[in-house]
């Protein structure tokens, strides 16, 4: 991998309580060592930006800023009135909050609506199941799909058994090992279902831990493939079923979808800046997304990792900083649909790819951080590990590999060095996409101390003398 070398003259620092490195140009070449000394002289700003997110006034704000959007809105879907209206609420919040250049760029998102929906177990015994239909399913019949169930454990076993599963409605019990794995059948459960000649499928939730609680999410269908209803079931039912077949049960469901797709909506990206003093036309990007499922209340998955974007910027201002670069916030809308605000969002912004340094989006809760997720180049992770360093008096000073998010990887890929926020992930995957996913579930001083995290990664980074480096 080849290091890009940076430009560097002698160095005056201004005073340590500054935060900011000015730099004579000429023609020699900074080392590293340079590189370090500038990021070591933000130590100072960055405890101010943790005594006001952790112990100072700001302390809770983000936690009181999503608490009152989310008991006020309620959950988000792609194409709702509420999104609509959480989007509106938040641009008056951010000109309220004194951000610069607050607008909202149009973008067109998916509208699905999952209507009444009810699976009930007919044989070996009456049972009425908890489900929530995936994203994009179609719905049954009025009168319903009525059909004996064939359980499997992997696609594998649903292709050794595809003689069986004609007609039938596929459960599958996948055992859960980790999120990015057991999504693919949540995601392609209903198209490998229909291949196999299958009336419906029911997928076992993709959750860490269940409490009798359905996870929804998005599924896809697949051209040339028949689609079929699905929708999501519980842990406990998915191995009740399980165990009932291994018995020599047989069963029958009765399953019910109002589930309706209509063409796509009007929404918008929410963005607001500040705008650089030197660079302007660079940006470092923060990010969360504002769309939910319509369940819960979208407070953990992504209220809080848009919240806590909003308060970095906030906590910036209120401390009288203005990085070099452009910081510029991003609240994404129908992320949950695969990211399809983002995409309307870098295809509109892609030509001037070359002036982000790095993207940022937070979309893992808001737990008690355990570090940093970055994609970069060597040299910008060696950067990124000396701006974690100034966390130190927080102890969260960790950089870890694959930096992600639905809504920041097209930049990624594109080669934009990317930072994502990493906690606990057993936690998350809990109450993801649930109706678990409620207030109850934020922490505010865990919200305090991520929102400090975000805040201090953004302002240095956005004010550096130069851009992270690519590869």
């Amino acid at each position: 991998m080849k290091f890009l070398l940076f430009i560097f003259a002698g160095v005056h620092l201004l005073p340590l309580n500054s935060g900011k490195a000015t730099y004579r140009h000429d023609s020699s070449q900074r080392t590293f060592q340079e590189i370090k000394e500038e990021i070591a002289h933000y130590g100072d700003v960055a405890k101010a930006i943790i005594n006001l997110a952790v112990y100072g006034k700001a302390q809770n704000r983000s936690y009181e800023r999503l608490a009152l959007l989310v008991d006020t809105v309620g959950p988000r879907l792609s194409g709702s009135k509420s999104l609509e209206k959480a989007i509106q609420i938040m641009y008056q919040n951010l000109k309220e909050d004194g951000l610069e250049n607050v607008h909202l760029e149009p973008v067109k998102i998916p509208h699905w609506e999952r209507g009444e929906e009810s699976a009930m177990m007919l044989e070996p015994r009456m049972h009425k199941m908890a489900i929530l239909g995936l994203g994009s399913s179609i719905g049954t019949p009025p009168e319903g799909i009525t059909a004996e169930v064939l359980v499997v454990t992997s696609f594998d076993e649903l292709q050794r058994r595809a003689s069986e599963a004609r007609g039938k409605i596929v459960v599958y019990n996948q055992p859960y090992t980790n999120y990015s794995r057991m999504v693919q059948y949540r995601v392609k459960g209903a198209v490998e279902a229909a291949k196999v000649g299958a009336l419906a499928s029911l997928i076992r939730s993709v959750a860490s831990f269940s409490i009798y609680s359905p996870h929804t999410g998005v599924q896809e269908y697949q051209d040339g493939v028949p689609k079929i209803p699905t929708a999501c079931i519980t842990v406990e039912d998915a191995e009740l079923m399980s165990r009932m077949v291994s018995r020599g049960s047989r069963i029958i469901i009765q399953l019910k979808m109002g589930a309706q797709n209509y063409p796509d909506a009007n929404s918008f990206n929410t963005v607001a800046e500040i705008v650089g003093s030197k660079y302007p036309d660079q940006v470092v990007l923060v990010s969360g997304h504002l769309d939910s499922w319509d369940v819960g209340q979208g407070a953990m998955d992504d209220g809080g990792g848009a919240f806590i974007s909003w308060e970095a910027l906030s906590l910036i201002k209120d401390l009288g900083l203005r990085p070099k670069r452009t910081l510029r916030l991003v609240l994404w809308t129908a992320e949950e649909q695969g990211g399809i605000g983002a995409f309307q969002y870098y295809q509109l912004h892609k030509a001037n790819i070359s002036k982000y340094s790095l993207v940022m989006e937070s979309d893992l809760g808001t737990f008690l951080p355990s570090g940093l997720q970055f994609t970069g180049s060597e040299k910008a992770r060696a950067i990124i590990k000396e701006v974690m360093s100034l966390l130190q008096p927080i102890n969260i000073t960790q950089v870890f590999s694959a930096g992600e998010g639905t809504d920041i990887n097209f930049w990624i890929q594109a080669g934009v060095p990317g930072a994502s926020l990493l906690d606990d992930l057993y936690k998350y995957f809990s109450f993801h996409h649930s109706n678990g996913d409620t207030m109850t579930v934020m922490d505010p001083k865990q919200m305090n101390i991520a929102a400090a995290l975000w805040a201090v990664v953004s302002y240095v980074v956005a004010d550096m003398e130069e851009m992270l480096p690519r590869s």
